[in-house]
């Protein structure tokens, strides 16, 4: 049966605007998406073998280009339409984070951080650098790996560090695995960088570690 000889209750735009996104499934919100099913499946039915095909919304998310393109009902338009709602997304949580002068709300830091690496199938470590009343200068992904580990370089920090006059510094890297417990690792480059970036007076104020969930703040944890 075609979505729309559901009851109005049961369709998912309908149940959206009169209960909020909130209130539906992770297939009804991709049905929604979808716009369409194909031959002999509602969107609904699609978008729930498309989440077990691809692992879930992160898998679908991550994918690349050829990969996403290959599944039942998609294609490059719809590729192309998932990467402007993405990035969308992650300049409306830059905006939050930037909006007042002074970065004060880690709760917002760490949505936009997640929005930025979530999606990552490999390793990547970025940096947010700031200035003395915590203002953000820039973000910048500064360093990318494979699927368990990334190479960080004190010294590259330092030189951007300085090349944007930064006076403090958020780390962040993502865990592909989707574990987001600090490593031994982590912890040990984390010190590395600490002791270096304090030679030239900049403060690291935090390191997340962005996995599923919400996250892991090292500062939190009291690991910084």
């Amino acid at each position: 049966m075609a979505i729309r000889d559901w009851p109005a209750d049961a369709r998912p735009r309908e149940r959206l605007l009169a209960r909020g996104a909130q209130a539906l499934s992770d297939a009804e919100l991709l049905a929604i998406f979808l716009h369409t099913g194909v031959n002999g499946k509602s969107a609904v039915d699609l978008a729930r073998e498309l989440l077990i095909e691809f692992g879930g919304l992160r898998g679908l998310f991550s994918a690349s280009a050829q990969r996403f393109c290959v599944g039942k009902g998609l294609g490059p338009a719809k590729y192309a339409l998932l990467q402007a709602v993405l990035e969308m997304s992650r300049r409306y949580l830059e905006e939050g984070v930037c909006r007042s002068d002074t970065l004060t709300s880690p709760a917002a830091t760490r949505r936009y951080l997640k929005a930025r690496l979530c999606a990552y199938p490999h390793e990547v470590f970025a940096c947010l650098f700031l200035d003395n009343r915590h203002r953000i200068i820039r973000y910048q992904e500064l360093f990318r790996g494979t699927i368990d580990g990334a190479s960080v370089h004190p010294r590259e920090v330092v030189r951007e560090a300085l090349l944007v006059n930064a006076a403090a510094v958020i780390f962040a890297h993502n865990h592909p695995s989707g574990v987001a417990e600090p490593s031994q690792a982590d912890l040990r480059i984390t010190q590395r960088l600490k002791e270096a970036l304090a030679l030239i007076e900049v403060r690291v104020l935090d390191h997340f570690i962005i996995g599923d969930g919400e996250g892991v703040s090292l500062s939190e944890q009291g690991l910084l």
